[in-house]
């Protein structure tokens, strides 16, 4: 049995692909034997809400807690999922002290949503911070093909692997008795914040088509405000979530900061199309005539993925599985000693 100790700022109750896959990786542990625990913002006293993000937690460890930690257990591997949170940022650099080896991962465009929130904020200032936090660690799993070319572009010089996601099939499937909706049911799934691009999702204007946008975040009274026409479903989970995948026409994914968002092949496990920019994520996921179609133009992309065939959305979905996303992560874990 591997002892791992996962250190992350993400966390429930945060709902987010972050959380989902890292929750994931604990589950499946137990599967292979192994056993993760988890060092989130809730195991530390100082901590308060994050301004305009109320659902989640800041946490500020001290020194001697995060060492108290590190001292608990022997640990066979260590992996920091967030060098960039405070949290995380007091483990490398205690680790760094130790002389502690430890792997990481790369989950957001963090520079990218930081300047969408305050566009005073240089991306190109960003990136150079995130390589500062990430320059003690000799491996970093990141989402997709993509990111690893982009992280390379940006100038990371460890080893950069591209890590697989995956799909909880007990809640996203087809469901074998789905009928024809009157109007088209375009669908997103989505923590409600400004950096999704959620104003172009709520602002199409398609004929016979309904907007639906589950989740919840500090823009829903913005967006609830400015788009009337809007169904608002707010936070569901489990098999609540699934069928609203089920009952979609169409998964509309507007956001070109995400570096892959699981919420897409969560609707393509449902047999639902889904519609996106070309930008990183929907093209790592996404074939065109196939299981969706990305465009510059979101009404083109909704139009085409409209046609396509359900049976086909959900054969491409095959591929992702959260047990190999498991083997793919232990793989690179380094030993403690």
């Amino acid at each position: 049995m591997a002892r791992i100790l996962l250190v992350t700022d993400a966390w429930h109750p945060q709902v987010n692909g972050v959380v989902t896959t890292l929750d994931q990786l604990r589950k499946n542990a137990v599967n292979h034997g192994d056993k993760i625990t988890v060092i989130h913002p809730r195991r530390f006293r100082l901590r308060f809400p994050m301004p305009g993000y109320s659902e989640i937690d800041l946490a500020f460890p001290m020194p001697w807690s995060v060492r108290k930690h590190l001292k608990k257990y022997i640990w066979d591997h260590i992996h920091v999922a967030t060098p960039e949170g405070p949290i995380g940022i007091m483990f490398v650099r205690t680790l760094r002290r130790l002389n502690i080896p430890f792997s990481t991962s790369l989950h957001t465009l963090f520079p990218e949503y930081v300047k969408a929130k305050y566009p005073f904020v240089s991306v190109n200032w960003g990136w150079q911070w995130m390589k500062l936090r990430y320059k003690d660690c000799s491996h970093i799993l990141t989402t997709t093909d993509t990111m690893v070319k982009i992280l390379k572009e940006k100038g990371f010089k460890q080893e950069i692997i591209a890590w697989t996601r995956g799909v909880d099939r007990q809640y996203f499937k087809p469901d074998p008795n789905r009928k024809p909706n009157k109007k088209k049911k375009l669908l997103c799934v989505s923590r409600v914040s400004h950096e999704k691009g959620l104003d172009d999702f709520c602002q199409l204007t398609i004929p016979n088509t309904e907007k639906i946008l589950v989740g919840d975040g500090p823009y829903l009274k913005t967006l609830k405000k400015n788009y009337p026409d809007v169904t608002f479903a707010g936070k569901q989970l489990g098999h609540d979530l699934a069928k609203y995948y089920q009952q979609a026409d169409v998964f509309v994914f507007p956001s070109k900061t995400d570096t892959f968002g699981v919420v897409q092949i969560e609707a393509l496990a449902c047999g639902t199309p889904v519609a996106g920019y070309p930008v990183p994520g929907p093209i790592d996921v996404v074939r065109n005539v196939i299981n969706g179609q990305m465009e510059n133009n979101l009404t083109l992309a909704i139009n085409q993925a409209l046609k396509l065939d359900r049976k086909k959305v959900y054969e491409s979905s095959l591929k992702w599985s959260w047990e190999n996303a498991y083997k793919q992560f232990k793989s690179v874990l380094l030993p403690v000693k």
